[in-house]
């Protein structure tokens, strides 16, 4: 028996609906509720619709494929999928498994507190002055940048739990877990979502809300920012560049319709985003409404939106204790479906690196990633923590692994052609050309374009009034320090069992790829040249 045929089996999907529901609720975050009402609302209203749509189509779409076919190519984690395309391109995997155990370590404390703002809905804890309430008494920040031991119980408590309920559900396993989770959760966070928002449209000043949203700027199209923002928010809500999309695709069974579940997910995603500016804004025309101000007065982003203004709004509304309790249920379950698939990510990078199990890996990563985020989220100083790593591991870890990961496989590598016939061999919607050309030329030129617009930000004028050395060490340096352990981790040699899971499945997508053509089913010419490109050296 060769050693290819003796890789262990991977953990899979039963079924394709059970990977999209998978992939819609990672997608589905936070962001979605928070982030992409302001950006449409500052980026033209109604106007920014259409480059939202072109970016979806010419980069959200077409990125998605790519990482799904080389996640399925190789049914293996990050590294070791980018590693299968050539030794060379494997830290840039490592570097996506960093950038997702950051996510992780400070998302959850969010989805924490989302935890208990349901609690306070019912009394409206939060009185007559919500920001007060959630930076001074409920956070309890002091101000001050850096590290603290000053721990916060009401949001520590809130956190352990979160994180025991994340580490239960990865350890039950991708079907029994993750998929029985997704399945139960995501058609809930959309009903409970929808309920909301249809509260929100009957309340006195919803349609000033909604036409503040919708009303076009058409001059905006003009403003090169404005399709950066497009690109920005398609880019970041699909989840594309933090090895989530791809390491799911890693559990699908050999014959699956990538390209039609792509497409599902990008247009599931989108019409969610939009469904949530509907009911952000209603929300946000009746606070105007009742404080006889103008929209554009009371418009907020982000953490803000959630928990301040949306609880002076429940203060205010008629019935605010039932809406207030279905916003924050939405926040955490929108929450945990994203943080679970961001958790799966180094769970799933370490056990194929050391070749121990899935829920060991579990127990050991996730359960240092919740130590960490224990550690030093719920104090203090935990906020200025969190907002530092959550600017620069996105707008500038993601987005320069993302334009790396693109021009090493779509210039370096010449992949791409591979995998569009990858693609095409098993999915519905067939790719060619148009599709090589949005992944390797447009796509680049608006990613480098973000990054070095960031870049140059960050530089001349800092992040949020932080000091220099709190930005060197939350920021700068935690890339710098990512990159490095990127590559010091891709010398570490892989189990024999990991590289021949790897090229078995190459060997068997090659076989099935010959027959079809009528070449025949012999694989025994392909093992060896797929087996250079994923052992590359590398010792038992």
């Amino acid at each position: 028996m060769s050693s290819a045929q003796q890789a262990p089996e991977r953990q899979v999907f039963v079924s394709r609906t059970a990977f999209i529901l998978a992939a819609i609720g990672s997608a589905i975050g936070l962001g979605n509720i928070w982030r992409f009402p302001y950006v449409a609302y500052d980026s033209g209203g109604g106007a920014f619709i259409i480059p939202y749509l072109i970016a979806l189509l010419t980069a959200g779409i077409p990125l998605l494929f790519v990482v799904y076919a080389i996640g399925h190519r190789a049914r293996s984690s990050a590294p070791l999928a980018y590693r299968s395309l050539h030794r060379a391109a494997e830290p840039i995997g490592w570097f996506k498994t960093g950038i997702a155990t950051l996510i992780g370590i400070y998302y959850a404390v969010i989805v924490g507190w989302a935890v208990s703002y349901t609690g306070f809905s019912f009394t409206q804890a939060w009185g007559d002055d919500a920001e007060g309430f959630f930076i001074g008494e409920y956070l309890q920040q002091n101000g001050e940048a850096g590290l603290s031991g000053d721990f916060v119980p009401g949001v520590m408590i809130p956190l352990i739990i979160i994180w025991v309920v994340c580490l239960a559900i990865l350890y039950a396993g991708v079907q029994r877990g993750i998929a029985r989770f997704s399945r139960i959760f995501v058609p809930l966070l959309i009903v409970v979502f929808a309920i909301m928002v249809v509260r929100a449209l009957f309340l006195p000043g919803a349609a000033a809300g909604l036409d503040a949203l919708f009303t076009p700027d058409w001059s905006a199209l003009t403003d090169p920012s404005v399709w950066v923002n497009a690109y920005g928010q398609i880019f970041f809500s699909l989840s594309i560049m933090f090895g989530i999309m791809l390491t799911y695709a890693s559990y699908l069974k050999r014959k699956t319709n990538l390209t039609g579940s792509g497409l599902v997910v990008g247009f599931a995603n989108s019409s969610f985003e939009m469904l949530a500016g509907v009911g952000v804004f209603a929300a946000l025309g009746f606070m105007a409404h009742t404080a006889g101000t103008g929209v554009d007065e009371v418009v907020s982003n982000g953490v803000g939106l959630a928990f301040i203004a949306f609880p002076t709004i429940i203060s205010q509304m008629p019935g605010g204790t039932i809406f207030g309790v279905l916003f924050f249920l939405t926040l955490i379950f929108a929450g945990l479906t994203s943080l679970v698939s961001i958790i799966q990510v180094p769970v799933a990078a370490i056990a194929d690196k050391t070749g121990i199990s899935e829920r060991t890996s579990t127990v050991i990563v996730g359960g240092l990633m919740a130590v960490v985020s224990i550690l030093i989220m719920p104090t203090a100083t935990g906020l200025s923590v969190l907002d530092t790593i959550d600017a620069f591991t996105n707008n500038i870890g993601i987005v320069g692994v993302a334009l790396t990961a693109i021009i090493t496989v779509g210039w370096l590598l010449v992949g791409l052609p591979q995998l569009r016939d990858h693609l095409n061999g098993v999915s519905s919607f067939k790719v060619g050309r148009t599709w090589i050309i949005f992944v390797s030329v447009v796509t680049p030129i608006v990613l480098g374009f973000m990054l070095i617009q960031q870049m140059i930000t960050f530089a001349q004028e800092g992040y949020e009034g932080y000091p220099t050395w709190h930005l060197l060490l939350f920021g700068w340096g935690l890339i710098a320090a990512l990159a490095y352990v990127s590559f010091l981790v891709s010398i570490i040699p892989w189990p024999k069992k990991s590289l021949d899971r790897v090229d078995e499945a190459r060997a068997n997508f090659e076989a099935e790829a010959a027959a079809e053509s009528g070449a025949g089913t012999d694989t025994t010419a392909a093992r060896p040249r797929t087996r250079t490109l994923t052992s590359g050296g590398d010792k038992a």
